[in-house]
């Protein structure tokens, strides 16, 4: 009995040092990123305050777009994970060959539609001006484009072959290198034209391509890719793993695009209350989205993990993996609960100065959102594992379902009723995106564990046959 208690311990603490090993670089690598267009929103404002209103309508368009194809590429690791869990090197290969071709596919339509965007942008009643300016932004980061999926796929493939650290290292140089080539082509340093606003979308698809041959290259010359071969047979075509590919990376297409939609539905709606409540609603939102990029990493690596195991038809595995993640990001968010309830002036001041008397009711409005917020933020993570976990499961519809209802049903619908209806005011937007989070997380871990349990009396059964 003594034994077994010791390798129940020992399994334990192999499984958390294996979800550590991905989660700790794709968390860091979640944070550069999301620091990316922080820095560029900063150095934007450099130029003046048109450009950083014009490069905000841009750099939202980009990412919006770009995070849509990301989240349809997400599926090509889990299926690597499966394979590589299994050990068919051959369906490694063969599977990423399918995520290049899907991010091919992708590259021509979205950069159409980015290239011409701002014909919706007029269409939105944007000031000429304003239009003109992000003309010149998308249609000069436009180009970097198929190097930013190209770079994903490279980091859903070594992720899935538990070799996501240098990609990190890459990311964190890109983002230094970002800064510098933003001043030089914004105010034309070295002898260089000043491209203003163009160039720091200049600036951002070099760094996109210069990230993915970096990353080309080091898996190029790592030995450990050595086996996978990940050069060969990549114009070979297989229809139906495409296919499987493509439906499921669809779905979580679909479920990123609800996420987004339901946070610009919200503010739009914010936007009844007056400047004051918009601005406050932006603060608390930068900063939940800021914290959410942890979570965020901790659900690409229990996809990963539960990819691997489900892979090696360890059931159990997958659901121990899965738990550990939740227990790993719960001091995190508790922390960070306890930060939001105790300190939200300091967190305001981040953003604007508190001891102006014309910011006092954006101080005031703020500070609720961001009580309310610290309990989003608890539930966002463990909705966010869980549906990570799901993904390495290969189980996208009905998650995407279960998001789109509990985000637009339950959540825009409850908060407009609180806030409209029952004359809770702003606050009841937040209520209600909170609800909806609520219910969205117990719906994702419920469907992860009758899954889960599914799929060990299938295996049982087989077993026994």
């Amino acid at each position: 009995m003594e034994l077994t208690s010791k390798e129940l311990k020992s399994e334990l603490i192999l499984e958390i040092q294996a979800c550590l090993q991905l989660a700790v670089p794709l968390v860091i690598a979640q944070i550069l990123e999301a620091g990316i267009p922080l820095l560029d929103g900063v150095m934007m404002g450099l130029l003046n305050s048109q450009a950083l209103a014009a490069g905000a309508l841009g750099a939202v368009t980009f990412s919006t777009l770009a995070s849509i194809c990301r989240s349809t590429l997400s599926t090509v690791g889990a299926t690597v994970a499966n394979a590589f869990g299994a050990g068919k090197t051959k369906q490694i290969i063969h599977a990423s060959n399918q995520g290049i071709w899907l991010a091919v596919l992708m590259c021509f339509p979205v950069m159409f539609f980015i290239w011409h965007f701002d014909s919706i942008l007029t269409l939105t009643g944007q000031e000429e001006s304003n239009v003109l300016l992000a003309k010149t932004y998308l249609q000069s980061i436009v180009w970097g484009f198929p190097a930013a999926l190209g770079f994903c796929i490279l980091k859903e493939i070594s992720s899935a072959l538990n070799r996501p650290q240098f990609l990190t290292v890459i990311t964190a140089a890109g983002l230094l290198l970002n800064v510098a080539a933003n001043y030089i082509l914004m105010f034309g340093k070295f002898g260089l034209p000043a491209f203003g606003l163009a160039g720091i979308g200049w600036a951002s698809a070099l760094i996109f391509w210069l990230n993915l041959i970096a990353a080309a290259v080091w898996i190029y010359f790592d030995d450990y890719f050595k086996d996978y071969l990940l050069d060969c047979s990549l114009l070979q075509f297989e229809r139906e793993m495409f296919v499987d590919i493509f439906q499921t990376g669809c779905f979580l297409g679909l479920q990123y695009g609800a996420e987004v939609g339901v946070f610009t539905a919200i503010a739009l709606l914010m936007g009844l209350f007056g400047t004051d409540t918009l601005a406050a609603h932006e603060i608390a939102v930068e900063t939940e989205s800021f914290v959410e990029t942890v979570s965020i990493g901790i659900s690409y690596a229990i996809s990963m993990r539960v990819g691997q195991l489900k892979g090696q038809n360890d059931l159990k595995g997958v659901i121990t993996a899965a738990f550990i993640c939740i227990a790993l990001i719960t001091p995190f968010v508790s922390i960070v609960a306890i930060i939001f309830w105790l300190f939200p002036n300091y967190i305001v001041a981040m953003y604007l100065d508190t001891s102006n008397l014309n910011n006092i009711e954006i101080v005031k409005t703020a500070i609720p959102f961001l009580a309310v917020g610290a309990i989003v933020q608890i539930f966002y993570s463990i909705q966010a594992i869980a549906a990570g976990a799901l993904i390495g499961l290969k189980d996208t519809r009905i998650p995407t379902l279960i998001t789109m209802f509990a985000y637009w049903g339950v959540g825009l619908g409850s908060g407009y009723v609180m806030a409209f209806t029952l004359g809770w005011g702003a606050i009841g937007l937040w209520l209600g995106l909170l609800l909806g989070l609520l219910i969205g997380a117990v719906l994702l871990v419920g469907r992860f564990y009758f899954l889960t349990a599914d799929l060990s009396t299938t295996q049982e059964a087989e077993v026994k046959c």
